[in-house]
């Protein structure tokens, strides 16, 4: 759901989900993935953007950033970013 008025809305859902030490919680926008960039210049995509995520998972926090800065560069190259970026990860 948008956080947003949109003429369909549905119902927020709650879920509850027990976390254990250095468990990670990413919160992000779809702007990382919805990049364009590449050989073919296509968006970077969910799928790609959730293997980096559990790639980078277990990396400290700072090779994290390092990591998601640089990947969405080498992605974007010359290319013009089109939407807000946000990728925030916490540590547990």
């Amino acid at each position: 759901m948008p956080i947003s008025i949109y003429p369909d809305m549905d119902d927020f859902k709650s879920t509850n989900i027990q976390l254990q030490k250095d468990d990670m919680i990413y919160l992000f926008t779809d702007g990382y993935y919805g990049q364009f960039g590449g050989v073919e210049d296509k968006k970077f995509g969910l799928d790609r953007f959730r293997n980096l995520i559990k790639d980078i998972s277990n990396l400290t926090i700072d090779e994290q950033q390092k990591t998601v800065e640089s990947s969405l560069k080498a992605w974007k190259g010359d290319a013009e970013q089109v939407d807000d970026i946000l990728v925030m990860g916490i540590r547990v």
